[in-house]
């Protein structure tokens, strides 16, 4: 199963991510670690769409392997959530402008979310796994 954690930087993405991981005993992707192995700076439209493709390849390797795999990334606009594909969808809504200009002007909410969270706290890891866990 593939779960994309998406949003603004700074939103919580590796937080909830990070903590997320260990409840579902998943693989996990940060984008930070992806861009870094690529040596892949590029955060233009056309890199932006790169990066939702490296993540869905890393993605779908784990999947084909029965794996909950978790990827954190900012997926600023639909047609990179559409590329990616997943399975479930989490929005860190918790903020309303991130510390970089372009992405805010780029970023489009998504279409749908499975789970929209508004705020950071210690227990929404808790209840995804607990959703997730039930309906596998």
């Amino acid at each position: 199963m593939k779960i994309l954690v998406m949003g603004l930087p700074g939103s919580g993405k590796t937080y909830l991510a990070e903590r997320l991981q260990p409840l579902l005993k998943a693989a996990w992707y940060n984008a930070d670690h992806v861009r870094r192995m690529a040596n892949d700076w590029d955060f233009s439209k056309d890199g932006r769409l790169r990066q939702s493709l490296r993540m869905k390849a890393f993605a779908d390797f784990e999947k084909s392997y029965s794996r909950f795999v978790i990827c954190d990334f900012i997926c600023p606009t639909r047609e990179a959530q559409r590329i990616f594909e997943p399975d479930i969808m989490i929005w860190m809504d918790t903020i309303k402008e991130g510390r970089f200009d372009d992405t805010n002007k780029m970023f489009e909410h998504p279409e749908r979310a499975d789970f929209h969270i508004k705020e950071w706290n210690n227990s929404n890891h808790k209840m995804i796994a607990d959703k997730i866990l039930q309906n596998v």
